[in-house]
């Protein structure tokens, strides 16, 4: 295990009697990387989840954090661990300093650190001014707070978020996301999430999970590469040509190589209209300069070129929905 690696997981499966939850999963976490944990429902991601922090031991395969192996040593992965699950366990008739200081005594915190502690993770999460409130008198997006200062408490280096901010109003979720965005810049995180803009905000690395498997992992550019198809290209073309001029472009754009999902129309006052999908490629950042040098070699003047890369959503529909329609 690299010494920067913080999370390795090789050849993880949990079954559930005949259901495999989590099917032959692998994967690693750097130092201070940002990973989101992608999926529909049932798709493994909570499972997962709970194997790395100790609370469920894998049927095969191995998780380790900080090179401690999860299933051998639960107690020693927890305390470099910071958990924030989907439905945060939180007792709404105390105070966020009495659950903070009753969460720092379970953390094993010592007497002489543990106001500091508390202090810090206040600060972190923009709560000093509702220590003495009641959790119960609090709005979700604060509750949600509390939870998270819960798991930076004992300063981990390692932080699991589950759905942090499922049920949170739009401005609840800037916030968050923001404090999450902050809280990467010097621990490594794990953030499963339905919303696909979150990824796009905070994420550093993506893991697509589908039916218990890896569907994709990597940077989302990345995924976007190496998916069928590539981006897709928008032209607006001039030419001589009055006559036949959509098929005479059709034509000539085989050139550019095996594009798929052509479609050419002509738009009138010798304009045609192209769109196309081209295969990624090694020297993909010269695409448009190919693309421009086609045009100049065929005769024909580019008026407007656009790029449409594959957006997380994109990938997600991709690897989720097409691999169900395809079973």
């Amino acid at each position: 295990m690299n010494a920067q690696t913080k999370i390795e997981v090789k050849n993880l499966s949990k079954h559930y009697g005949n259901v495999k939850a989590v099917n032959d999963v692998s994967f690693s976490v750097g130092d201070k990387e940002v990973l989101g944990f992608l999926g529909p429902n049932g798709a493994g991601k909570t499972t997962i989840m709970k194997i790395l922090t100790g609370f469920h031991f894998p049927s095969d395969g191995t998780a380790l954090i900080d090179g401690i192996p999860v299933d051998e040593k639960p107690l020693e992965v927890k305390k470099r661990i910071g958990y924030l699950p989907e439905n945060v366990p939180l007792y709404g008739d105390l105070t966020v300093d009495e659950y903070l200081n009753f969460a720092a005594e379970s953390h094993n915190i010592p007497k002489q650190n543990k106001e500091t502690a508390i202090n810090v993770s206040l600060e972190a999460c923009a709560l000093t001014s509702y220590r003495s409130r009641r959790i119960e008198t609090l709005s979700k997006g604060y509750r949600q707070r509390t939870g998270l200062a819960q798991a930076i408490l004992h300063d981990p280096p390692i932080l699991i978020l589950d759905e942090p901010t499922t049920g949170l109003d739009p401005n609840q979720i800037i916030e968050i996301r923001s404090l999450i965005k902050e809280l990467g810049k010097r621990k490594t995180v794990i953030l499963s999430t339905h919303i696909l803009q979150e990824v796009e905000a905070i994420c550093s690395q993506v893991l697509i999970i589908n039916d218990g498997k890896i569907a994709a992992q990597g940077k989302p550019e990345e995924i976007a590469g190496s998916i069928k198809g590539g981006d897709t290209w928008e032209l607006i073309l001039k030419h001589t040509s009055a006559k036949d001029a959509s098929n005479d472009v059709k034509e000539k754009l085989s050139a550019l190589g095996s594009l798929t999902n052509i479609s050419v129309n002509a738009l009138g006052n010798q304009l045609t209209g192209a769109a196309f999908f081209i295969p990624a490629r090694d020297d993909d950042s010269n695409t448009g300069e190919r693309i421009f040098d086609w045009a100049v070699n065929n005769g024909l003047k580019i008026l407007e070129m656009n790029r449409k890369k594959l957006s997380i959503e994109d990938i997600f529909v991709k690897l989720t929905k097409d691999e169900q329609e395809s079973k």
